[in-house]
C-alpha cells in the first residue's frame, strides 16, 4: 500500500501509543518532575476527575515554571498547558500529523469518548511509523552525509 492511503486508512491505536502517565490537576509540579523522571517520559496528564484537562510537559515546566522563578510545590493547574489538543484511538494517523504539525506538538494525549486517557502518542511514534514505509531510504543513509563512500569498511 502506499504512504498516502495508509495515512488514511490506518489509526492511532496501529501507532501502539504509551500508556497515559497521570496526575490530577491540584498535584504539586513536584509530584509531575517526580512522575516524569521515574517514568522517563516527557510528559504528563493533568486530569480532574479522570478527566484530561491539561498537559505538563518538559517546555512547562522550562518556560512556565524555570523561567518564570515558581516554586516546585505549585499546583499542575497554574502551569499546565489546559484543554490539550487530543486524538481518539479511532482517528486516522493523517489526523494526528496534522494536529502535531499544527500546534508544534510532540506529545498528543489519546482519549476516549468521555475524554479519559488512554495513552499518549509521541512525535517517535510518527517517526517509527515513516520509518516503516521507507526503511531502505532511512536505513541506508552513509554516516557521514558529507563522505559517501567511507575510508573503512563499516562493520563485521
Amino acid at each position: 500500500m502506499e504512504l498516502s492511503r495508509n495515512l488514511r486508512v490506518d489509526s492511532v491505536s496501529r501507532l501502539g501509543p504509551t500508556p497515559p502517565h497521570q496526575l490530577d490537576q491540584n498535584c504539586p509540579v513536584a509530584d509531575a518532575i517526580e512522575l516524569m523522571r521515574h517514568q522517563q517520559v516527557g510528559c504528563i496528564l493533568a486530569t480532574q476527575n479522570g478527566k484530561v484537562v491539561g498537559i505538563f510537559t518538559e517546555r512547562d515546566l522550562l518556560t512556565r515554571v524555570l523561567a518564570a522563578s515558581r516554586p516546585l510545590s505549585t499546583k499542575l493547574v497554574h502551569c499546565m498547558t489546559p484543554d490539550p489538543v487530543t486524538v481518539s484511538p479511532k482517528d486516522s494517523v493523517r489526523t494526528a500529523i496534522k494536529r502535531m504539525q499544527n500546534g508544534a506538538y510532540r506529545h498528543l494525549p489519546v482519549v476516549d469518548e468521555s475524554s479519559r486517557p488512554v495513552g499518549i502518542l509521541s512525535v517517535k511514534r510518527i517517526v517509527m511509523y515513516l520509518v516503516e514505509h521507507f526503511p531502505g531510504t532511512v536505513y541506508n543513509q552513509p554516516t557521514d552525509p558529507q563522505n559517501n563512500y567511507p575510508d573503512q569498511p563499516e562493520g563485521a
